[in-house]
Parts: structure tokens; C-alpha cells; sequence
């Protein structure tokens, strides 16, 4: 089995890390604060990006943002200075589709095959490796990582050329963040009505308005538990990619928009480090609920 390394091991790529050790590869991670849990389990602690890449046949980020994958690619002590020529590049990151074409060419250019494999299912998929994994790059990597995505995720779709599986997390991005503001909506009016909200979600999730997000966030807001599984402020750095991606090619995302505004207020409250669902917190505010 090829041997992984994995750059990010946040809320997202612990447990991706912890699913590849216990599918059999040889994993070793780098992190830039300690990971003692990862460590308990045998897996390998490198110092830095360089010394990840040297070592490993396939390499995996999963971070922030576009400047994170880019430091570490290119930074001081990043990847390019240890990667091997013939080695595959995997960026499971959110990140601007075009920061991730600019890594496939730089990547090509060391004799690296690269992939943009971002996804989709939140700590609990990353926990129960059933993770959507939308993927942009050549046919061949793809195939050479179908493997290793099997080892982290259920749904994998090579979606096309370099930057699609961005393009597409983009998509996903929109559809989650507008329907768990219907949600946070239906919820919050429900509420001041003074109705059974549990009865409420009961009712809807036997309709045409089911939704995993109806499910899972619908029970969140019930229970007033907004600990993240993923942040608001991650989310809005998503929105922004996404009303960026729409205003470069002249497409209008007026409802997404609204929503980044909301995702807005609750930066300014601090409320950033919350999970996504807050946008329920923000609506109660609004209408004046305790």
C-alpha cells in the first residue's frame, strides 16, 4: 500500500488520518500544534511539510483556506521542497477553484499528478469515513486515489479537468447553507408560535421537506446545541468563494448572498467559532425570542 501523508489534522482530518491507519496504509501526519490522540494510535508525527512530502507516496491537505494550502505547498519548508517526482498531490481543503488549477499546473510542473478532492459530511462523515468526495483532475490520479478516498468516504464522483471537484464543493456549499437557513426559518416561526418544535421536525421529515440538514440541524436547534461540527466562519469563507465564483462568471446568487449577510452578524456577535446551525441562534434574536 502506497504510504500517506497527511498535512491538517483539525476536526476534519483527525479522524480522515485515523480512518486511513485503521484501513492498513502507512500514515504519517504533519500538524502545526500536537496531535497526542493521532500519536496514541501509532500514527507518525513529522516536523514539517518538506519532511511529510519526502516520506509518502500520496499527500493529503485538509485546511483552512486557499493562503494554508498554498504555505504549505510552496512556503518555507512546504512540499515542493521534498516531494518526489511521481508522487500524487490530493487537496481535500475548500479552497477557490482557481487557486486549485494553479496547483495542478505547479504540481505538473514537478512531475506530480494532482487532485482537488474536497468533501462533504461534516466531523460525523469524516468520523464514519462516509464522506461525499467530489474530485476535479486527470482520469489516472483519480484511479490511483480511488482507494485511498474509499478508505475516507462512500460517495465518490470524478467530476472532471482541474478545479471541478472545487467548482462543485461550491455548489454543495450553497444548497447547505440556504437550506439550513429554511430550516433555522421554519424552526424560529414554529417557536413563536409556541408549537411542539420535535413534533414540528417529526411531521416535516415525513414530507417533501425531509433533508439530512432537516434531520441533524432540525434536532441541533431543538436542543439549543450549536457546538461545531462546522463553524460559521469556515462556512462564510466557503460563501465567499462562492459569491466570488458567481461574480467571475456573471452569475447572480442573490439567496446566497442573504445568507453570507447572516453568517456576517454572527461574526460580529463573536459567535464565528460556533456550528452552522447558529444561524437559528441569529433568527431567534431577530424575533425577539430568549
Amino acid at each position: 500500500m502506497e504510504k500517506i501523508g497527511f498535512i491538517g489534522a483539525g476536526i476534519m482530518g483527525k479522524p480522515m488520518i485515523s480512518n486511513l491507519a485503521k484501513a492498513g496504509y502507512p500514515v504519517a501526519f504533519f500538524n502545526r500544534s500536537p496531535v497526542d490522540e493521532l500519536v496514541k494510535l501509532g500514527i507518525k508525527s513529522a516536523p514539517s511539510a518538506k519532511a511529510v512530502a519526502a516520506d509518502s507516496d500520496v499527500v493529503i491537505t485538509m485546511l483552512p483556506d486557499s493562503p494554508e494550502v498554498e504555505s504549505v505547498v510552496s512556503g518555507p519548508n512546504g512540499m515542493l521542497e521534498g516531494i518526489r517526482k511521481g508522487a500524487l498531490f490530493i487537496d481535500m481543503s475548500t479552497i477557490a477553484p482557481e487557486t486549485s488549477k494553479k496547483l495542478h499546473q505547479i504540481f505538473s510542473e514537478h512531475g506530480v499528478a494532482a487532485l482537488d478532492a474536497p468533501v462533504s459530511g461534516g466531523e460525523v462523515g469524516a468520523k464514519e469515513a462516509t464522506l461525499s468526495i467530489m474530485v476535479g483532475g486527470e482520469p489516472a490520479a483519480f484511479e490511483r486515489a480511488l482507494p485511498v478516498f474509499k478508505a475516507m468516504g462512500k460517495n465518490i464522483v470524478h467530476i472532471g479537468p482541474a478545479g471541478a471537484g472545487q467548482v462543485t464543493k461550491a455548489c454543495n456549499q450553497i444548497v447547505v447553507a440556504l437550506t439550513i437557513q429554511a430550516v433555522a426559518e421554519a424552526m424560529t416561526l414554529a417557536r413563536k408560535s409556541g408549537v411542539d418544535l420535535a413534533k414540528v421536525r417529526e411531521a416535516l421529515l415525513g414530507g417533501f421537506a425531509q433533508s439530512r440538514i432537516l434531520d441533524l440541524h432540525g434536532k441541533r436547534i431543538i436542543e439549543n446545541n450549536f457546538k461545531p461540527g462546522f463553524r460559521v466562519r469556515l462556512h462564510r469563507k466557503d460563501m465567499n468563494i462562492v459569491l466570488q465564483t458567481g461574480r467571475a462568471l456573471s452569475v447572480p446568487l442573490p439567496c446566497s448572498a442573504v445568507v453570507a449577510s447572516q453568517m456576517d452578524a454572527l461574526l460580529a456577535q463573536g459567535n464565528g467559532e460556533l456550528d452552522h446551525s447558529s444561524l437559528a441562534l441569529l433568527l431567534g434574536q431577530l424575533a425577539g425570542l430568549k
